[in-house]
């Protein structure tokens, strides 16, 4: 389905980039892995697993000057960049009277101003080819607010607007450009978040969990990684050419509760 197309996946080393990544490439995409340190076991594992060409670079998003760095060594070697997942994503955990000006301000670069970066050195390649395909990872925080993370919450609601301004614009050009917006996944942070609240409270690990998700998604289970990458690989399918501009929960039912 996507033989031949090259896919760049920020935050790739594990958790949601790396289902993200295993999927495209499962739908025969060339992946390109990034994170702040330079993933090449993953690399070398998704060439063995998927018979696919995976190069793996190492850039920190919360500079300009090393995100045009890496989009022009990829440009030069790979020619476009034709599927842009912007997944990375940086979060502390505050008050707002307390939350620190600097997490505050890497918040806004690695989240927010990376992906607008991404997208306006990616596009001239995917406008020339009339074809391109943007995902940007929201959350279901981009449309409700949960105190101590101020951060994760305006970054993620931006990038709704982000995601819709971009859509527009590229309406006659064969891009498409959509956010999706999982609920609670098991992600290496949010386990760790789940454990270290089974430590301080004396409970097991599947009595914490089901009660962390039981005031969040009415399934009572996590949302899928692999089911997210699922959907990241049908955005860029033919059956998906004309949704662009979308928002599209992925949350176990969360937003409608």
């Amino acid at each position: 389905m996507l033989k031949g197309k090259w896919a760049l996946v920020t935050g790739a080393t594990a958790g949601l980039g790396l289902a993200v990544a295993e999927s495209l490439a499962g739908a025969g995409a060339n992946i390109v892995l990034h994170d702040l340190i330079e993933p090449a076991p993953t690399r070398d594992r998704l060439r063995a697993q998927f018979g696919a060409d995976v190069v793996s670079i190492a850039a920190d998003l919360s500079q300009r000057i090393s995100i045009e760095a890496m989009m022009a060594d990829l440009l030069g070697r790979l020619g476009a960049i034709d599927i842009l997942v912007n997944n990375a994503v940086v979060r502390h955990f505050s008050p707002v009277e307390h939350f620190p000006p600097e997490r505050w301000e890497e918040a806004l670069a690695v989240n927010l101003s990376a992906p607008f970066h991404l997208i306006r050195l990616a596009l001239p390649a995917m406008k020339q080819r009339n074809w391109g395909r943007i995902i940007n990872m929201a959350s279901i925080y981009s449309t409700r607010a949960v105190a101590d993370r101020i951060d994760y919450v305006t970054t993620k609601t931006a990038i709704l607007g982000m995601t819709r301004a971009v859509a527009i614009e590229t309406t006659r050009n064969g891009i498409t450009c959509n956010a999706l917006c999982p609920g609670t996944l098991p992600t290496p942070a949010i386990q760790n978040k789940i454990a270290g609240i089974a430590a301080r409270e004396g409970r097991s690990i599947d009595e914490t969990t089901s009660d962390y998700l039981a005031t969040r998604q009415p399934t009572g289970k996590f949302v899928a990684m692999a089911g997210v990458g699922a959907m990241a690989a049908f955005l860029c399918s033919p059956a998906a050419q004309d949704i662009t501009g979308t928002t599209l929960p992925i949350d176990g039912g969360w937003s409608v509760a």
